[in-house]
């Protein structure tokens, strides 16, 4: 999830329950093929803790993804994943992300060239159900390719978030991937740790991803923890402490802005918490949330 599964939210996410599996936000092969490459190989960085880590590109140039596969593999990525699911218009207009649906011959090439840059790493695909209809035949091209595991987000592009997940559909893909050796990850509307347990029981699946259900629970993957029996000290200090890391990671090279998405997820649930999310949502660095949240858990005591 760009600028949502950064370095600084993985590292918090280990404080509150490991997962399986860690995948980076997604960055352009084109890009990390430029000069811009040198701000973009940052959002690559992760810690030895965060293994297995999965590196996740997107693009539409086989001879990319050849060479990022080759970095990530250099860098000591355990995996690579291509992304291609992604339903931002501008990234389906430039042949990206979802987009590749309408070229499954490059779709193809492009695995091809991932899977030669990556040498003994495995390569897996995350897509959608189709562009504008369920396209069964997208997903059959996919499990030609031979790929070691396949993310399927249950939505077309033009379902975007807007329906519930079509888990039956996934069920169908997890059908037609039997005996092909590609394992089938589902993903969509997983809200809870045993939810997705329940899920990947009943549709036949190896395992689950999980993106919005965590930018709203941090404690998702730990099974000892209710977070609704988290204390708001405790929900403030986790706060503090993910804005600090950011800080520290990006300094001044990413908008402090972006960490005000997440201040919805500690800062609710409670009386009192809309005025204190609306202070946050003012402030314009890591001294000012430190401030407030000193002077708002001091009144509290």
């Amino acid at each position: 999830m760009a600028d949502v599964t950064d370095a600084a939210f993985r590292q918090i996410i280990l404080q509150c329950g490991k997962p399986d599996i860690l995948y980076t936000e997604f960055v352009s092969c084109d890009g990390l093929c430029s000069q811009g490459r040198e701000r973009l190989t940052k959002d690559l960085i992760f810690t030895e803790s965060e293994h297995p880590i999965v590196a996740q590109f997107f693009g539409s140039k086989p001879e990319n993804f050849y060479q990022c596969a080759k970095s990530a593999k250099k860098l000591g990525f355990d995996g690579v994943d291509i992304n291609m699911g992604c339903p931002d218009r501008k990234m389906v207009k430039q042949g990206a992300g979802i987009g590749l649906c309408k070229t499954p011959e490059l779709a193809r090439e492009i695995i091809q060239a991932t899977k030669e840059g990556a040498g003994d790493i495995p390569v897996s695909v995350k897509t959608r159900l189709g562009l504008y209809a369920v396209d069964l035949t997208w997903i059959r091209s996919l499990l030609d390719a031979k790929i070691p595991a396949l993310i399927v987000h249950g939505r077309t592009m033009k379902e975007m978030s807007k329906v519930p997940a079509h888990w039956d559909i996934i069920g169908e893909v997890a059908k037609m991937a039997k005996d092909t050796g590609t394992l089938i990850v589902g993903n969509g509307d997983i809200m809870s740790r045993q939810e997705g347990i329940e899920r990947a029981q009943q549709y036949g699946i190896t395992g689950i991803m999980v993106g919005r259900g965590i930018f709203h629970n941090p404690w998702f993957f730990n099974p000892n923890v209710n977070p609704e029996e988290i204390s708001v000290a405790d929900r403030l200090a986790l706060l503090l402490k993910h804005t600090l890391l950011f800080k520290q990671l990006w300094g001044d090279t990413k908008s402090f802005d972006l960490m005000k998405k997440f201040y919805k997820v500690y800062v609710s649930g409670w009386d009192g918490a809309k005025d204190l999310r609306i202070q946050l949502m003012n402030v314009k660095n890591e001294q000012q949330v430190r401030e407030i949240i000193e002077r708002y858990v001091d009144n509290q005591m």
